[in-house]
Parts: C-alpha cells; structure tokens; sequence
C-alpha cells in the first residue's frame, strides 16, 4: 500500500514519536484495526480499548455499535498484533447521556444523532481517561479525518478523500481531545 493512502489522517499534525504508549479505541471494524496494525507497524505500543455502550438483545445482536461480536473481533485483532486489549463497561453511562436525550429529543420531535451524543458524552472522555489511567498521553481511532495545528489552536479537519471523510462525527472534540 502506498504511503499516500496509509498517510492516517494525522500526519498533518505533530505525532508522539515512536514508542510512545497509544490507546486505539477498537471496535472491531476494519477502520480501527488498521489504525492499531499502522501504529504498531510505526513502532508505538499499542493498547485496545473497546466501551460497552449497550446490552445484548436476545439471539446476540446489541442495538448498534458494541456487540460481544464486535468485541471478539476486536480482541482478535489485538492479538494478532500482541498488544493487550481491555474492554471497559460504560452501559449506565451510555444509557444516561445518550439514550435518555435522545429519547426525549425525539419526542420532541427533533433527531439528534446518538453517535455524535455518544461521541461528545462518553467516548472520546472515557477513552482519554483510560488511557491516562493506562500511562498513555494519545488516543487513536479509526475515523477518517485530519487535524491540524495552527501554532495556537488545532483544527479538524475533513479526509483528504472527501467521500470516505468522517469528520462530522468528531466535530465537538475540544482542544484537549485533539491535542492528544
């Protein structure tokens, strides 16, 4: 693969040089398990990390992202790449500040998006916690995205690929969020 198409996203910005401690946060999909393939290829230690958001419905299937399947991929992966993997409940969490809004917010009769509230409310704090909790000062996903650094603040900014971008799904990180 050329290094055009590996290029990750964030080599517009300053990166932890090699051997610095990552968390990747893995859900089990191709995007985050590349991320985590590429860090270790580039020599960082790498730590999985996937968030149960929701309970498993009868017959194994979860109500979206998360499920055990996704978790035994993900676990699959780090092990095939032997680097730890930790899954971490945060269904309490996911069910107070994402389902419950968006519940009502639908009642209301507006359609907030559960994953921009879950990305704003759970995900990107808890895995910046976990990591610190895990001694790593970086946090990486599978999104498709850059950022950049200005020189005062860092930006998001869309894929290069305009048609793989997934930026807007990231679009309230704040600055400590894209500062690591």
């Amino acid at each position: 693969m050329s290094e055009a198409r590996i290029r990750v996203g964030v080599a517009d910005a300053k990166l932890p040089a090699p051997g610095a401690r990552v968390v990747v946060a893995m859900s089990g999909g191709v995007d985050s398990s590349v991320a985590a393939a590429l860090l270790v290829e580039r020599g960082y230690e790498v730590v999985g990390i996937s968030l149960r958001l929701a309970e498993e419905r009868p017959g194994g299937k979860s109500s979206g992202c998360c499920s055990l399947e996704d978790f035994q991929d993900a676990a699959r992966v780090a092990d095939a790449l032997g680097v730890p993997h930790y899954v971490f409940d945060m269904r309490e969490a996911f069910a107070r500040d994402v389902i419950t809004p968006f519940v009502e917010e639908y009642l209301a009769g507006r359609t907030p998006s559960p994953c921009i509230l879950c990305n704003r409310s759970i995900k990107f704090s808890a895995l910046r916690r976990r990591a610190a909790e895990l001694g790593a000062d970086w946090v990486a996903t599978g999104h498709y995205a850059r950022r950049d650094h200005d020189g005062t603040r860092f930006r998001l900014l869309r894929g290069h690929d305009t048609g793989k971008d997934q930026s807007y799904f990231l679009f309230e990180m704040d600055q400590a969020g894209l500062a690591h």
